[in-house]
């Protein structure tokens, strides 16, 4: 039984719950709608088909007709949805956490989702939300949130994959929005092209990247990917015939503009010139190559050494450094993906070294964007993958540097008491969790640091991270960062992968807060019984 049946199936008392979602939803109605999900929880609604269920609602909402805007000749951002990137980090955090609290991360979806609609509009004030915060109120009932791009039926090619993968991703390219959403549409109602047709939804997102960062805030920050993925793993579990709900919320938008692949050009050009040694010239290049091909099949680790003196040139030196080190390496028969470990343990570096709570926008979505290349290596054979490690080591540099420019990018710890070191494992954890809801982030990475030290429990001390991070609310998009985090510290295997963890402390207790971040995990744990919430 198909989960849409599931839910007819149920009659009118799973039926109606959701259609009253829906109405508290689309009235903005934050509380009413985390009520309706409670009782969700308490009906025995199975995760999967309460976020195919969210994902229908919000996902005509979360549309935008532009990611930028151009008023009165300045140029402004439209951000990109959180709801989608919320559900799929939910799916991950809730195996994480005590059984009783499991249902905490959809809760902070849910609560989230009423503000998350209709983004164009919110960014000139003329809706409510979370993009709204700190305009003036607006007067009278809130509009009807707007579709900026109705739906569509399949459009299906003639013709072999790769030619239909192509045209589709020249329509990506072009920004002919509604044709390439039809285009993907007919390319996934093949079941045997479906991974392919996904792996290239995926890699055009993470070629979708800006090429600068300092005194710019229009940019794409890899969003495009996070979106791609979150498609890809929602889908996955509840069904790709049950999921059309989600192919619309999350894979029309990688045509939407503006576009960037300045990035990736690079990236290209570097396996041309580095990795192949030959001159660059006007005549079109396409494919990969046969020496291309066989350095994305080396395997061998860096040792601390060689990842040290590599980090050292991606975060400290300018270009074209990082780019003939990583060169190097490759040719020196090391993995892409063993580099792409420690590229993921600069990234964490960054983020341990930006102190400032508004200073987040790079250096958490370069880590985002190291995490979902990982995914991508982990996850499809796409001929590309080597191409994207270049791309990742640019987003890395420019990252480091722009902290660096706008003057963060300092590591600071607190000092500990000298009692510190007669504490026990558990005394330290608490500490770590109560900085973190204090929002002292370096006195959190402190204790931290020592439990570590201690040699505590990792796995209790991921588990504890996941619960405080979806503790801490109004804007899920940064649990979703510390679901990031906390995947990869299982995943990685470069030559400090604690510095995840201590990443992770330090962004749940610094990164920017909305209102009264606590309420969410209030109202869960009081309609829940759960006490250590309430």
């Amino acid at each position: 039984m198909s989960l849409a049946e599931a839910v007819n199936d149920q009659g009118t008392s799973a039926r109606a719950l959701y259609e009253k979602l829906e109405d508290r939803v689309l009235a903005r109605d934050q509380v009413g709608a985390s009520e309706c999900y409670y009782d969700l929880v308490r009906n025995g609604r199975p995760l999967p088909e309460m976020l195919r269920e969210a994902v229908r609602i919000h996902g005509p909402y979360t549309h935008v007709p532009y990611h930028e805007r151009i008023d009165n000749g300045f140029v402004n951002f439209v951000n990109n949805d959180h709801c989608l990137l919320s559900a799929r980090a939910t799916l991950h955090l809730s195996k994480w956490l005590p059984a009783e609290m499991a249902g905490l991360p959809m809760a902070q979806t849910i609560w989230y989702i009423p503000t998350g609609l209709d983004i164009w509009n919110q960014k000139i004030n003329k809706a409510p939300g979370h993009y709204a915060r700190g305009m003036a109120p607006q007067n009278g009932a809130p509009p009807k949130p707007a579709i900026h791009w109705p739906d569509q039926e399949p459009e299906h090619l003639d013709g072999p994959l790769r030619d239909r993968l192509d045209q589709w991703m020249t329509l990506v390219h072009r920004g002919r929005v509604l044709e390439a959403y039809r285009v993907f549409l007919g390319l996934m109602q093949n079941k045997t092209d479906r991974k392919a047709v996904l792996a290239e939804l995926v890699f055009a997102g993470l070629i979708d990247l800006q090429d600068r960062a300092f005194l710019n805030r229009s940019y794409t920050t890899g969003h495009k990917s996070y979106r791609a993925r979150a498609t890809v793993e929602l889908g996955t579990v509840i069904g790709w015939d049950d999921a059309h709900a989600v192919l619309y919320a999350g894979a029309l938008d990688i045509a939407v503009g503006p576009r960037w692949y300045s990035t990736y050009e690079m990236a290209c050009n570097c396996v041309t010139h580095y990795l192949e040694q030959q001159k660059i010239s006007a005549v079109p290049y396409a494919g990969t190559t046969a020496g291309e091909l066989a350095l994305l099949a080396n395997s061998e680790p860096l040792t601390a050494t060689e990842a040290e003196a590599f980090l050292e040139v991606v975060l400290r030196q300018h270009e074209p450094a990082y780019l003939e080190q990583l060169s190097g390496l490759l040719l020196a028969g090391k993995g892409p993906r063993q580099i792409l470990d420690v590229l993921q343990i600069g990234a964490a570096q960054v983020l341990l070294e930006t102190q400032d709570s508004l200073n987040f926008s790079i250096s958490q979505h370069c880590y985002e964007y190291c995490n979902t290349l990982g995914w991508f290596y982990d996850s499809f054979e796409h001929p590309q993958r080597l191409k994207l490690l270049y791309s990742a080591a640019s987003f890395l540099n420019r990252n480091a540097w722009h902290q660096k420019n706008i003057g963060d990018g300092k590591a600071y710890v607190a000092e500990l008491p000298a009692a510190a070191d007669r504490m026990s494992e558990q005394q330290l954890l608490e500490r770590t969790l109560a900085a973190i809801v204090a929002l002292d982030g370096p006195q959190a990475v402190a204790w931290a640091k020592a439990y570590l030290a201690s040699s505590g429990d990792r796995q209790k001390l991921v588990q504890q991270l996941a619960l405080t991070a979806c503790r801490l609310g109004n804007d899920p998009h940064n649990q979703e960062i510390a679901q990031c985090l906390l995947e990869d510290y299982a995943k990685n295997r470069g030559f400090d992968r604690d510095r995840l963890l201590l990443a992770c402390v330090q962004h749940t207790a610094v990164h920017r807060k909305y209102g009264d971040f606590l309420e969410c995990g209030r109202r869960y744990g009081r309609a829940m019984g759960v006490a250590a919430l309430a």
